[in-house]
């Protein structure tokens, strides 16, 4: 599956000039054949803490983006911000080139450092979709410090995304986990990274493809650009043949031990 990373950098808390250059790249990925194209965390805002500034309502923006992905053919994944009343929601959509909603995911675990976890609700729900032949999962950011989640997604998942906000400062963790997430998980992991200054924070993208046995398909840099990876899902077949992790794993004993 051709599959589009776009790496943008977000202005800051204006919607509209981000819709824009979703809509651009939207277009350019199309013309590249690209089937599926992945956005980061928070798109048409930037991570903000200012629950009020997020002014248009879900609704709205998922109109929207079944327009861009219907109009150009394409399966959109999404990250946006809403208001819900005192907090808000940090969520990500995908969305089939026909215009439906295939998963409407809610962030975990908000980002307790930076306050998240006051502004915005967690979520509780780990979600699954089905595009051609891979089954995808989306997680949003701090999640990739939790591999919990990951082994759970991974029972069906063969890609698994992460959008995030990862500031430049954190960058080999943010790499480092990627890699560790595919090969624990053996499936390609795929982090979807922002560029340039967002409320005073430096972020230099190093978004990549990950492949099933830990290997970064694609050269890191910190442009806005739009990154294209053919993934093969013989890949995943081709390393669980040869080294079937899950078939070990002791899922009572690690459940006995959480509960203590």
């Amino acid at each position: 599956m051709i599959t589009g990373i776009a790496q943008i950098n977000i202005v800051w808390e204006d919607s509209k000039k981000n819709m824009q250059k979703v809509e651009d790249l939207v277009n350019k990925a199309s013309k590249n054949k690209v089937e599926l194209i992945l956005f980061p965390e928070m798109t048409l805002t930037g991570f903000t803490m200012n629950i009020h500034n997020l002014l248009l309502p879900e609704g709205e923006i998922i109109s929207w983006i079944k327009k861009v992905a219907i109009n150009n053919n394409i399966n959109i994944g999404l990250g946006f911000a809403i208001k819900v009343d005192e907090k808000g929601k940090n969520k990500y959509v995908i969305v089939s080139k026909e215009g439906k909603v295939l998963v409407m995911y809610t962030k975990i675990h908000p980002f307790s450092y930076s306050g998240e976890d006051d502004k915005y609700y967690s979520g509780d729900e780990i979600c699954i979709c089905k595009i051609n032949e891979f089954q995808i999962t989306p997680f949003i950011c701090y999640d990739l410090r939790f591999p919990e989640i990951f082994q759970i997604a991974s029972k069906q998942a063969q890609i698994i995304t992460v959008a995030a906000s990862w500031p430049k400062s954190r960058e080999h963790h943010w790499i480092t986990l990627l890699k560790a997430r595919a090969i624990e998980n053996q499936c390609y992991v795929i982090g979807i990274n922002r560029v340039g200054l967002g409320d005073g924070l430096q972020y230099n993208g190093a978004s990549i493809f990950v492949s099933p046995s830990g290997e970064i398909l694609n050269g890191i840099n910190s442009g806005e650009m739009l990154i294209i990876k053919d993934l093969e899902i013989e890949k995943i077949i081709e390393v669980k043949d040869r080294f079937d992790i899950k078939k070990d794993r002791r899922e009572e004993l690690y459940k006995a031990y959480s509960k203590k």
